[in-house]
């Protein structure tokens, strides 16, 4: 089968693998243009764009596709007879949907029709999902709407992170895309559509998600702080400056006024929502390396009933 790729991040990385280590000939690879990155700003290329030099792949990375004539006549001039997305970061334009034979077929971080959007594996740990997955389906004009083909489950395991999370799902997908093209090029799949009304979105996240309002319970924002790694992650203020929390978890214990520190030996605890309790566990004060807690309680001796933020939840 003659396919197009299009991806960016690592999510997309073993899905681009699976398809050249299965006999699909790979006519184009089409990926987000390099961006400055790191200190230095030096000019990084995506992750989908390095595997791509290393299978001797054709790469193309337009700025913009949906009125970009020359990527248009260079995809008319390919003919695909698939175009595979997955995690490629630009809305595909009706005439890229409306030029392979077999559609376009995308790879999607969650159980559709829960968790459509650009940050399905952050929400789906944020809002505390026990059970997650991955669905193959023809993109259409909506926003992650298209008719469902294929679907496999992962459970969400209480220690996950997207860091943890995110891999196991794109190394679940790459086959499922195997299996779809395949399947679907044979006729053998009925396609399902979504049941809106059971739909939720995941939309892309802004820094502001990573700010940890103490009158969510304990287990929202551990939630929240294990589903929002790398970025933003989870972050307060402590005696005026940003405090990062990177690691923490709901103890049992008597309550704590909301928001107020409880310095119980070298434990730090934090009064949250409905009478609950969040154990810190790792921080960064503002301007400092990571520190368990331990040395934070020895090097800036909080005092119990010192507040964290105050920001009452918007």
């Amino acid at each position: 089968m003659r396919v197009v790729f299009c991806g960016t991040p690592h999510f997309a990385v073993p899905t681009l693998q699976a398809l050249a280590d299965n006999g699909f000939h790979i006519a184009l690879t089409v990926t987000q243009p390099d961006r400055p990155s790191g200190r230095g700003l030096e000019l990084a290329q995506t992750p989908v764009k390095q595997l791509a030099q290393r299978l001797g792949l054709p790469v193309t990375q337009p700025e913009k596709i949906k009125n970009n004539e020359e990527f248009r006549a260079q995809l008319q001039q390919i003919a695909p007879e698939a175009i595979v997305v997955v995690g490629y970061g630009r809305i595909i334009p009706q005439w890229m949907i409306d030029l392979p034979p077999l559609g376009n077929i995308n790879l999607h971080g969650s159980l559709l029709p829960k968790y459509r959007g650009a940050a399905p594996v952050q929400w789906a740990i944020a809002m505390g999902e026990l059970l997650t997955g991955v669905t193959t389906m023809r993109i259409d004009a909506g926003l992650d709407t298209g008719d469902i083909l294929l679907q496999r489950q992962e459970p969400i395991r209480q220690e996950d992170t997207t860091e943890t999370l995110g891999p196991r799902l794109a190394a679940l997908g790459a086959p499922l895309m195997v299996e779809t093209l395949r399947q679907w090029q044979a006729g053998t799949i009925k396609p399902q559509p979504q049941d809106n009304a059971r739909a939720s979105l995941a939309p892309i996240l802004s820094r502001d998600d990573g700010r940890i309002y103490f009158q969510r319970t304990a287990t929202e924002i551990w939630n929240r702080l294990r589903g929002f790694q790398p970025w933003p992650g989870a972050f307060t203020a402590f005696r005026g400056k940003t405090l990062h929390v990177w690691a923490a978890q709901p103890v049992e214990c008597s309550p704590i006024p909301v928001g107020e520190l409880k310095i119980d030996g070298e434990r730090l605890l934090a009064g949250c929502g409905q009478e609950t309790v969040l154990e810190l566990l790792n921080v960064q004060p503002e301007g400092k390396k990571r520190m368990p807690t331990r040395d934070f309680v020895h090097g800036y001796r909080p005092r119990t009933g010192e507040r964290l933020g105050l920001e009452q939840v918007p």
